[in-house]
């Protein structure tokens, strides 16, 4: 998969995106991944972005002649356009998954009071945000995305079944199982006699129960 990222703060993304397993699927080939200045397309000597609204207003608007040359400069046949605004769709891993299966994402990220609206209608497939609160920039947002989808990717995580089993995964939106590792006890508190009983169909009965508990628990809008 090859994603894009046009921002106006890349050096937000060098930590993120440079460690645990996005680094070892770009090491591999799983994952291009490149960033773009935005300011690259423009074309006064202050490498304007932004402008006043019309029809006032606080803040400022990210203008439209530098993101559509950078999109269109970008885009290729089958890429999908993503902007990443707290007025999109709330970003979820069924959403994830939907993007894992693109070939190409450029992810669009926003600042001051966001995008001149003719970029929505204009240039993006979809419009994507990570929850209900406000941040400085679409820089954080879209790291979040690069994240939940890189580990969807064939290959990435080495055993393809442990993405499938996790919170949100497993046969709906739930959330996962609790899971035990050595020591058997540990300060007076034992795993569950089931989970070391090598009885496989129950484990599973036992773990699609607790999952179900826990989800019914902790959050209950998911049920």
């Amino acid at each position: 998969m090859k994603i894009d990222v046009l921002t106006l703060f890349p050096g937000m993304f060098a930590g993120p995106l440079d460690e645990s397993i996005i680094k070892r699927a770009r090491d591999a080939g799983l994952l291009e991944l490149q960033l773009h200045q935005l300011r690259d397309w423009t074309h006064d000597r202050h490498k304007t972005v932004d402008d006043r609204p019309f029809g006032g207003g606080p803040g400022m608007l990210l203008k439209p002649e530098p993101i559509f040359e950078a999109v269109e400069s970008l885009r290729r046949e089958k890429t999908r356009v993503v902007l990443m605004s707290p007025s999109g769709r709330k970003f979820n891993q069924s959403i994830a998954r939907e993007l894992a299966q693109q070939e190409h994402l450029l992810l669009v990220t926003g600042h001051y009071e966001g995008f001149d609206e003719r970029i929505r209608e204009a240039l993006a497939d979809d419009e994507l945000s990570i929850g209900d609160y406000v941040l400085t920039n679409g820089a954080l947002p879209a790291m979040v995305v690069i994240d939940a989808v890189t580990r969807l990717l064939p290959g990435v995580l080495g055993d393809d079944t442990s993405s499938s089993e996790e919170s949100f995964s497993a046969g709906g939106p739930g959330l996962e199982y609790p899971q035990y590792t050595r020591p058997a006890e540990f300060r007076g508190m034992k795993v569950p006699e089931v989970l070391v009983s090598g009885n496989h169909a129950e484990i599973a009965k036992w773990r699609a129960e607790q999952a179900r508990l826990r989800t019914k628990e902790k959050r209950p809008d998911l049920v």
